[in-house]
């Protein structure tokens, strides 16, 4: 169960121990993601598109804590490389007690600041007000979902991945049942709508942390990470965590906002196209999970690799990583293009819906042969620890999409197919600058 991966034998073999469990758990998880949507898209069209705004403001928020947490898993990826052991015990408390106070404090603002802010970005008020009940009820469980971010970076930068496919199994089975129940009211339960859904989210969330809790516990090796007692908060600790963790929060809160932004724009398009590109966003969540799957192990394993001393081996690994990751999505790619009316009602029972979301769903599949080399070589920039580096590629990236964006959703208000080239614009800026600074090799010898 604690088996890990030697990081400097970096074979395939080697790179799939490391992936796989965290690629079954990421699948597992999107199964939320495509739970609320399915379950919804049999509701109503309004409460349909209203999640794709919801879901993706309470994920504004969420990044802002699950940022902190993937810079934790690079200082922690970077100390288990070095053999300093007991110091990720350290790493993941400090981080720990500071997800907490950021929670509710991003709580507190979000329920102050929430109405006014949907009520500048909506022009539907059925969709603001749907919205708005998921956020509010959909927040308490941020508490959860800082602190499981926070195990998860320490099993993933510890190489233990096998321990998030037991976990999300177990979560995304708490979503199903808690969101059918909810939802459409079963039980003597009050059929609850989109409410229901947020309300069945937060407590998965719940039971997600409560199996890691218990896992710690019973079959971690908490004395050699120094788990096996609370750690006391130490300021010094946390502040030499922060140049890495400040810039892969800022990096991913602001990479979420400018997708926040693109369905605000495609929201005033009409309430049809911000359902069509629900069903495109959810699709393309199916890919994305694969692809952080191996993103997120390249960054954990360039930062052991590093720690280990072992550099010169880091752009071998990228490209083995890469490999996989193509071989993977390119036959997700072509079997969703194959069948993809089959694929749209997974997430709706509407004729006109399904045939509408068609085209956006192709052209958002087609993005994803540049994605795959994008996310890998900017995760790797990430697990060298040139985090800041990181935050300057992704603002250069995001200047360009939100520029393509104003000009053919905002001024042109072109199809929503065509909309959905943002997505080729994006990854192909971002593939460009994270493969030349990995090639440029000014990343070598950075102490974290």
């Amino acid at each position: 169960m604690n088996q890990q991966v030697k990081c400097s034998t970096y074979s395939y073999r080697n790179i799939w121990k490391v992936a796989y469990p965290i690629l079954i758990s990421l699948v597992m998880e999107q199964m939320i993601g495509l739970t609320d949507t399915a379950f919804l898209g049999r509701v109503g069209e309004i409460e349909l598109g209203a999640s794709a705004i919801a879901i993706i403001y309470y994920m504004v928020l969420f990044m802002i804590g699950f940022g902190f947490s993937i810079g934790a898993q690079i200082i922690i990826g970077r100390r288990n490389g070095e053999g300093k052991f007991r110091e990720t015990g350290k790493v993941f408390w400090n981080g720990l007690y500071f997800v907490l106070g950021l929670s509710g404090a991003l709580i507190l603002l979000s329920e102050l600041f929430s109405p006014w802010m949907m009520k500048s970005m909506v022009s539907s008020a059925a969709i603001y007000d749907a919205a708005l009940s998921y956020v509010r009820w959909r927040l308490p469980g941020m508490v959860f979902a800082f602190c499981t971010a926070m195990f998860r970076a320490f099993y993933i930068g510890t190489t233990q991945t096998k321990t998030l496919t037991f976990n999300s199994i177990v979560m995304v089975a708490s979503n199903v049942i808690f969101n059918w129940i909810l939802i459409f009211g079963k039980f003597g339960v009050p059929a609850l709508g989109i409410t229901g859904a947020a309300i069945g989210s937060s407590l998965a969330e719940l039971v997600s942390l409560i199996f890691f809790i218990v896992y710690t516990r019973l079959s971690c090796d908490r004395k050699k990470y120094g788990l096996d007692k609370a750690a006391r908060f130490e300021a010094d600790e946390l502040k030499s965590m922060m140049p890495v963790c400040t810039w892969t929060m800022i990096q991913h809160t602001i990479s979420i906002s400018t997708w926040l932004i693109f369905f605000l724009y495609i929201e005033h398009l009409g309430e049809r196209a911000l359902a069509v590109s629900n069903i495109a966003r959810s699709v393309s969540g199916l890919l994305w999970v694969v692809l952080q799957a191996f993103a997120s192990t390249c960054s954990t394993l360039v930062s052991n690799i590093i720690g280990e001393g072992h550099q010169n081996k880091v752009m071998s690994l990228v490209k083995r990583i890469l490999k996989l990751s193509y071989g993977i999505t390119s036959a997700m790619i072509i079997l969703f293009c194959l069948f993809p009316e089959a694929v749209a009602r997974i997430y709706t029972d509407i004729p006109g819906l399904i045939s509408d979301s068609i085209p956006a769903m192709v052209v958002m599949l087609s993005s994803y042969f540049l994605a795959v080399g994008a996310q890998v070589f900017f995760l790797a920039v990430s697990g060298t620890g040139s985090t800041r580096t990181a935050f300057r590629l992704e603002l250069i990236a995001l200047a360009v999409y939100m520029a393509y964006c104003t000009v053919i959703i905002g001024i042109m208000k072109l199809d929503v197919a065509i909309c959905w080239t943002a997505e080729h614009v994006y990854s192909g800026v971002l593939l460009a600058c994270s493969w030349w600074y990995m090639r440029s090799g000014r990343w070598k010898n950075r102490s974290i």
